[in-house]
């Protein structure tokens, strides 16, 4: 199976921290990064979709970033 991901969080040190993590467990980027504004929290919001390869069957109970 193939998963998927869509990280996200504020324009912080903590996105890169939370893409870095995710490659480093084996999730390759998915597309292009996302940049906007959260007009709730008044700030910007990064956003980065991933994938990996598992050898797991799909269950809607599988913790993501487990995998």
């Amino acid at each position: 199976m193939r998963a998927y991901r869509f990280l996200t969080e504020d324009d912080t040190s903590e996105f890169c921290h939370k893409v870095t993590k995710a490659l480093a467990s084996g999730w390759e980027l998915y597309g292009n990064p996302t940049y906007a504004y959260d007009p709730d929290n008044g700030c910007m919001r990064c956003g980065q979709a991933v994938t990996k390869e598992t050898d797991d069957e799909y269950s809607a109970e599988i913790k993501l970033g487990q995998l």
